[in-house]
């Protein structure tokens, strides 16, 4: 491998094994040849820059490559993981929302039911649907028999549906997020299937779309202990549901109160006194701590106090699915502290870097047609592979260098891994990118590929 603005320590392996051979190999051009192979295969073997193959994290959470996250913490930020601090919940996961970094994990693949962060999932399979243009915020919902309030399990929380209502999909949706209405969420489900059961499953399907493999569910409520997830799954959603719809942060998640039935609500004969009743939204941190703007909070005795929480400052945002803090008085208070310090330590020690992409330059290309290849980063969606995680106090002046496995001889498809883009700061790397090349290359006539193929012996 060449590597452009490696230093002494990256040659190492080439330099001890070279003061040692090269007097003797070096007496003519066959043994000069079997020595830059012999150098060459060792350095390749010892190298500390790895071929794309081998970086493939081994511990990758099974989801769609676009919002995977990893458990395979990256060098740079194992000091800083170090020394996260404890908390009382049974189960929690944060990380970088943009990069998909793991900070913290406590029993990421614990199974727990998620009672009613099971409503992001109906608000989710919704707000497909109103992209999809099948729906519109502002259509009115049929308040339909098994969506009334007095329909709804003991112990629910509502927004007070009732018989003869006028509300809109906008209201059900609040009444989802911030009164955490079971309710809404039967009216919901309506809306889109014909059952709640066949909604139901829709969401295990989409739960399966999304690459969760242990999350289902049974209702759309979240009231069921028999709906399931893992903190590790529910992150990965939540990555998901945010990329989707940025915009439901600041329209329902950050709401801090909601007051239904208002006038326009209820039949004519009603509205000088629609009986309104507000609601401030149960996740108490959206006041409490600074930058948090979602997500949402649920209980049932069999779950204990639950939370999918995100906060963002200076352009960085975190994501925080705690499940289990104790089902016992006070346990709201457990799984807000424990919510309100891993977001903290987050804040204090990790930053988010989105560095400027720039110009690469081509390669030399052998036995080719063409005489360079031009080189390009991966093409993720509105991923940018440039974004990464860095320690707080890191990444202030950073610099490129490029890493390629040159030789580079012809046939090359496209897209074929060729490399890396480096990024480092002056206390060293940060972070690396995998190049690729931006089109296939075909081999040359048979005068070029011999002649090229003498001038490798010198390579």
């Amino acid at each position: 491998m060449r590597d452009w603005g490696l230093g002494t320590r990256d040659w190492g392996a080439l330099s001890v094994i070279g003061v040692h051979w090269q007097p003797a190999l070096l007496r003519n051009n066959i043994a000069r040849y079997l020595y830059v192979l012999v150098t060459r295969c060792i350095y390749k073997l010892l190298s500390p820059v790895p071929s794309p193959q081998s970086l493939v994290p081994f511990l990758l959470l099974f989801s769609p490559s676009l919002y995977a996250i990893t458990f395979d913490t990256p060098p740079l930020l194992v000091p800083y993981v170090l020394t996260v601090p404890e908390i009382t919940s049974q189960a929690a996961v944060l990380v970088d929302a943009e990069t998909g970094n793991v900070l913290y994990a406590k029993n990421p693949h614990a199974e727990i039911p998620p009672a009613s962060l099971t409503k992001l999932m109906t608000t989710h399979l919704i707000l497909k649907e109103v992209n999809a243009g099948r729906a519109s915020l502002d259509e009115i919902v049929p308040v339909r028999i098994e969506s009334w309030a007095q329909r709804q399990p003991p112990r629910s929380s509502l927004m007070f549906l009732a018989p003869g209502q006028i509300v809109t999909l906008r209201e059900i949706i609040l009444g989802l997020s911030v009164s955490s209405g079971n309710d809404a969420a039967v009216a919901a489900a309506l809306r889109v299937a014909p059952s709640v059961t066949d909604f139901s499953a829709m969401m295990t399907q989409e739960a399966r779309r999304m690459g969760l493999a242990k999350t289902s569910f049974v209702e759309p409520s979240g009231i069921s202990e028999y709906n399931m997830t893992t903190a590790a799954e529910f992150t990965i959603f939540c990555r998901q549901y945010l990329r989707m719809y940025p915009w439901s942060l600041a329209e329902f998640h950050s709401v801090r109160e909601f007051a239904y039935p208002k006038a326009a609500n209820v039949a004519e004969a009603f509205r000088d006194n629609p009986k309104t009743i507000v609601q401030a939204n149960r996740n108490s941190l959206l006041r409490t701590f600074p930058g948090a703007d979602g997500l949402k909070t649920g209980y049932i005795d069999e779950a204990g106090f639950n939370i999918a929480l995100t906060a963002q400052r200076n352009n960085t945002r975190f994501i925080a699915v705690i499940l289990g803090a104790p089902a016992g008085p006070g346990g709201d208070r457990i799984r807000d502290r424990d919510g309100e310090r891993l977001l903290s330590w987050a804040f204090a020690n990790f930053k988010t870097v989105r560095p400027i992409p720039i110009p690469l330059e081509p390669v030399r290309l052998w036995k080719g047609k063409e005489k360079r290849v031009e080189l390009q980063l991966a093409e993720q969606s509105d991923i940018n592979p440039l974004v990464f995680t860095a320690p707080l106090n890191r990444a202030g002046n950073i610099h490129y260098r490029a890493a390629v496995d040159e030789p580079l001889i012809a046939p090359l498809p496209a897209r074929y891994p060729v490399g890396w883009l480096i990024i480092a700061d002056e206390s060293g790397e940060l972070h690396r990118a995998p190049l690729f090349t931006a089109q296939s290359y075909q081999q040359g006539n048979i005068f070029r590929r011999i002649w090229d193929s003498v001038r490798l012996l010198f390579f």
